[in-house]
């Protein structure tokens, strides 16, 4: 256990620690975690923090009141329609799948629908490529990705991103409400 204070540092942000990271120190962190799962998690449940794990990455979780718990799904309502948008761009987009802004630029113009989805994410925004920055800045704060060249802003997806699709195919809408709920 030669991380606990970087680990912490990490997942108590709400970030996470993929094993696919490109960055070797992440990279690193993930291994030691591995190894040592037991002693992380008896570490962190002292502090009321739980140690989870998923495909290929590392989370803090902890057992939470329903109101809390709702509230967390009102959040969750924008990386639908995130999610939405980046299988529409890439029906393969996945944990390893390398994209860049350019690249999704381009593909605003031959991929119906595809520009609207992403001007109702970001109405506040008014170029396509600061649309663009945004999701590509969720999607790096979140740690489900990063980015792997400045120059022309590609990003690597990392495992985490399992997470949040884990997530939302969780959601189930009963047939008889769905027409209850607003679009």
């Amino acid at each position: 256990m030669k991380y606990t204070s970087e680990v912490f540092q990490r997942l108590s942000r709400g970030q996470f620690i993929s094993s696919n990271s490109i960055d070797a120190d992440t990279r690193a962190i993930y291994n030691d975690i591995e190894e040592n799962q037991q002693e992380y998690e008896d570490y962190f449940s002292k502090i009321d923090f739980q140690l989870s794990s998923g495909d290929g990455f590392y989370y803090f979780s902890r057992k939470e009141a329903k109101v809390i718990t709702e509230n967390k799904l009102q959040s969750l309502f924008s990386w639908i329609d995130y999610l939405d948008f980046l299988k529409t761009y890439d029906t393969a987009f996945d944990a390893g799948t390398q994209f860049s802004l350019v690249q999704m630029e381009v593909r605003l113009a031959t991929i119906p629908g595809l520009k609207e989805k992403l001007t109702q994410m970001f109405p506040d925004k008014t170029s396509n490529r600061q649309k663009l920055e945004a999701l590509a800045g969720a999607l790096e704060n979140m740690g489900f990705a990063e980015l792997v060249n400045e120059a022309d802003g590609t990003y690597q997806v990392t495992n985490a991103f399992h997470y949040i699709e884990q997530i939302i195919l969780c959601i189930n809408i009963d047939e008889d409400v769905k027409d209850e709920i607003p679009q």
